[in-house]
């Protein structure tokens, strides 16, 4: 791929403004984790709507950039070498982001990787748990008889809260008192729980005072109150 117009994705979704990044998401809990980012930078980007009601993750133009059909991707005409680069998966998109900015990955060694521990904390624990909770209260799950699956979703995602209770403890964010990407992928999935999910009760949120605080400094900045609604839905 040489150019923006080379991807096949564009042909769906145009792009008006072709010299920026391109976001193909939604305002999900892993979506909103990109346009905060982007919106933290101040990068040049270009938001466009992936419609899960009109399957618009399934397309054909969406798959030949992310077979995994899932948001948020990218794609941005300025890559490595100046050439136009495809991305998909959320940490993996973080990690860019911070990298191409170079802000919210700390430069120090150590605490660089303590980031990425994190980061991988929420990304293979913390945001899975969370969602499967989602589906077993909320959504079709609410209708199994057997409460089992509930409640292992449940379980987990409490004691992977209690984990990151106690790091939060030292310090405003995960990473003492630095905001990084660790904190950008976490919030709009802890964020769910007392709102989209109404789990809060569940998942015993009163319990987590440093959480509670955390989460009121991230969602509240001002790149995160626009993030939650980008890209805007129809």
């Amino acid at each position: 791929m040489n150019t923006l117009s080379d991807f096949k994705i564009t042909k769906k979704w145009p792009a008006e403004h072709p010299d920026r990044i391109q976001l193909y998401s939604l305002p999900t809990p892993n979506g909103v984790k990109v346009s905060a980012m982007l919106e933290e930078t101040g990068l040049a980007y270009e938001p466009h709507l992936v419609n899960f009601s009109s399957d618009d993750q399934l397309t054909p133009e969406f798959i030949s950039l992310n077979p995994n059909n899932k948001i948020p991707a990218m794609i941005d005409p300025n890559g490595p070498d100046g050439k136009p680069l495809g991305l998909w998966e959320s940490g993996a998109i973080l990690i860019y982001l911070a990298n191409k900015s170079e802000k919210f990955f700390p430069k120090d060694p150590a605490a660089r990787y303590q980031t990425l521990q994190w980061l991988m904390f929420q990304m293979g624990g913390l945001g899975p748990m969370i969602g499967q909770v989602g589906f077993f209260h909320k959504f079709a799950g609410s209708e199994f008889e057997d409460r089992r699956p509930f409640e292992r979703y449940r379980d987990e995602s409490k004691r992977l809260m209690k984990v990151l209770e106690g790091q939060l403890q030292n310090g405003d964010y995960i990473i003492g008192d630095e905001y990084t990407i660790a904190d950008i992928a976490s919030w709009p999935w802890v964020r769910t729980i007392s709102g989209f999910y109404d789990a809060a009760e569940d998942i015993e949120m009163h319990k987590y005072p440093a959480i509670n605080a955390w989460l009121d400094k991230c969602q509240n900045r001002s790149a995160s109150l626009k993030a939650i609604n980008i890209p805007a839905r129809d």
